[in-house]
């Protein structure tokens, strides 16, 4: 599986990343500012890698991408990326979780030890996800992605005997696309592109103020 080479693309926070890999080697890697822009980067950046590493569109054997949770709007932009690419070409999508992606592509992602990976979520909450890296046998999951309250990350991360890790934080690290490269096989799920969407992990401000005002869900019948 995999053994052309690799479109890796995440943008779940305010800066998305692209990577081209091959045989578990980062060719290439770009990263572009997500927010306060007043053009889009992310595509920019994904013809950049593909010329940079002497790459055709043709030549991709699949696309992997960050899945979330994050930032509703650069998620969407990414994924649509990747959607477009594996559509196009007629080549697997895989989607792997941005907060395994931190630490995948972080400088400890080959140093022993436990590790809390954390993104803002807003409203006094962190997505959370802890994970354990074993020398010689990469990166494995200890907890799922979930809602954790910023009051309790330090008694969080103490109880599971793990390091910090995160924008600004103990050990300073974003999603990268990269991180693909250092990825178990088995952490990048195939999905069907027809109905796979990033996992946002809760539902847009934007579409939270709508149903505040109007007192009733998005989707529901006036």
């Amino acid at each position: 599986m995999m053994e052309s080479p690799i479109l890796a693309i995440d943008a779940s926070t305010y800066t998305g990343s692209v990577a081209i890999i091959s045989a578990n080697r980062v060719v290439c890697e770009y990263e572009v500012a997500m927010r306060g822009r007043d053009e889009e980067r992310l595509m920019p950046a994904v013809a950049e890698a593909l010329k940079v590493a002497g790459i055709a569109t043709d030549d991709i054997g699949s696309v992997a991408c960050g899945s979330g949770p994050g930032s509703f709007t650069s998620l969407r932009i990414a994924a649509s990326i990747a959607k477009g690419f594996a559509f196009g070409g007629g080549i697997p999508l895989y989607a792997v979780p941005s907060l395994l992606l931190m630490l995948a592509g972080s400088a400890w992602s080959t140093t022993g030890g436990r590790y809390l990976t954390v993104l803002d979520a807003m409203r006094g909450e962190l997505f959370a996800a802890c994970y354990e890296v074993s020398v010689g046998d990469g990166i494995r999951e200890i907890t799922p992605v979930a809602l954790l309250g910023t009051a309790a990350l330090d008694a969080t991360a103490a109880r599971l005997g793990a390091s910090i890790m995160g924008i600004g934080r103990q050990l300073d690290a974003f999603p990268r696309a990269s991180g693909v490269a250092h990825c178990n096989r088995a952490d990048l799920l195939r999905v069907d592109l027809a109905k796979w969407e990033p996992e946002y992990g809760r539902l847009s401000e934007a579409q939270v103020r709508w149903e505040l005002t109007n007192a009733r869900p998005l989707n529901a019948l006036p």
